[in-house]
């Protein structure tokens, strides 16, 4: 399974694993299961924290990311979900279970969740069935753990009701399968769009400020600034509107 489209294929499973320290904010990022996803845990001084689309499906990747809680003694209040396709929710059931707490993401995000148990085994994987989310979020909506508050942004195009989190203190955007370094979310899935996505990273990703640093769903940071002037698909676009 692709996620995203590649003009400039690079070799997969070279991204390190690291911590990121910014002002009231710190991030992890773990790399798991056959498609090399990104999945992210977020926590502040209070040590607090959410984890972004656990893509964990192995023992092996589940023990890892207990082990890191555990050991940074973090207490772990919500799961969320950019989108629901399958390599970012094999972790969804193991987290609420482990930790017994809230799942939020977009509505529409429960449809691909639930599609996402039907074509699974077409790729090797048996997903758990995902939790139900207990609320959902939508444009503008502030998620809000420890000290910290992510905005919501609806960034639909890579998936129906796909969203995105942002830090403003610290300039950070976990960007789910809508931007790649150089590349972008491939749109072919069902419910996929090239103009929609791209209206999602033009109108509602770029403006935010070149200074921005971009979490994606796979492979390795970015910003928004590099993206804005390099990326083939975002200069192409630009080119035609």
């Amino acid at each position: 399974m692709v996620y995203a489209i590649d003009r400039n294929p690079q070799p997969s499973n070279t991204y390190p694993q690291s911590i990121i320290p910014f002002p009231m904010l710190h991030s992890h990022s773990f790399t798991f299961n056959p498609y090399q996803e990104n999945t992210y845990v977020l926590w502040d001084d209070t040590q607090e924290c959410v984890i972004i689309d656990p893509g964990c499906y192995s023992t092996t990747e589940q023990t890892k990311l207990r082990d890191f809680i555990e050991e940074k003694g973090l207490k772990v209040v919500k799961l969320l979900n950019t989108h629901g396709h399958i390599d970012h929710m094999l972790g969804n059931d193991f987290v609420v279970a482990t930790w017994q707490i809230p799942f939020e993401t977009h509505e529409i995000v429960v449809q691909e969740l639930e599609a996402s148990l039907q074509y699974g085994p077409l790729f090797g994987l048996n997903p758990q069935p995902s939790p139900k989310p207990s609320a959902f979020l939508n444009e503008g909506d502030m998620v809000s753990f420890g000290d910290t508050i992510l905005e919501v942004f609806f960034t639909p195009g890579h998936s129906p009701g796909h969203i995105s989190f942002f830090h403003h203190g610290s300039e950070q955007l976990f960007s789910g399968d809508v931007l790649f370094q150089g590349s972008i979310g491939r749109v072919d899935l069902p419910g996929g769009s090239m103009d929609i996505l791209m209206d999602s990273i033009i109108n509602k990703l770029l403006p935010l400020g070149d200074t921005v640093m971009v979490y994606p769903g796979h492979g390795p940071t970015t910003t928004l600034g590099r993206e804005k002037l390099s990326n083939p698909f975002v200069l192409e676009y630009i080119g035609r509107v």
